[in-house]
């Protein structure tokens, strides 16, 4: 990482991400895997963790694993232990309804884990949407 830091100038020991780059990434990743298509004529939206499901085995651990890494991230930007059980009891939950084979994949597109995990950082640091 230092390695990474002095070739794009920054000093050494710096961060190379802002709280607010992260969040603004984490939010993108949340939209992709929850909310990133939607049906014409409703309101209905639904991301690629729903459809990973329609993949056995893989397509429930590769989305959850990105899931894994919003929980890392809010880890680094200093959320509580409290706020991090909350969002690895959303993943959980997630997980436990994408089980289900064809019913899990219904279930995914309705329980937006991810959206709700960046809600709780966004309200945890008192940010506006």
């Amino acid at each position: 990482m230092a390695a990474f830091t002095q070739a794009i100038g920054a000093p050494a020991g710096a961060r190379t991400l802002t709280f607010a780059a992260r969040l603004a990434r984490l939010e993108r990743v949340s939209r992709l895997l929850d909310t990133a298509f939607g049906i014409p004529g409703t309101r209905f939206r639904f991301g690629w963790d729903a459809i990973a499901d329609a993949v056995p085995v893989v397509g429930q651990l590769v989305p959850h694993a990105v899931s894994a890494y919003i929980v890392y991230e809010a880890w680094k930007m200093g959320a509580p232990r409290h706020i991090i059980a909350k969002m690895v009891g959303n993943i959980a939950v997630d997980t436990a309804i994408g089980v289900v084979p064809v019913a899990g994949m219904i279930g995914d597109a309705f329980f937006k884990a991810n959206i709700r995990n960046v809600k709780l950082l966004r309200e945890h640091f008192n940010l506006p949407r």
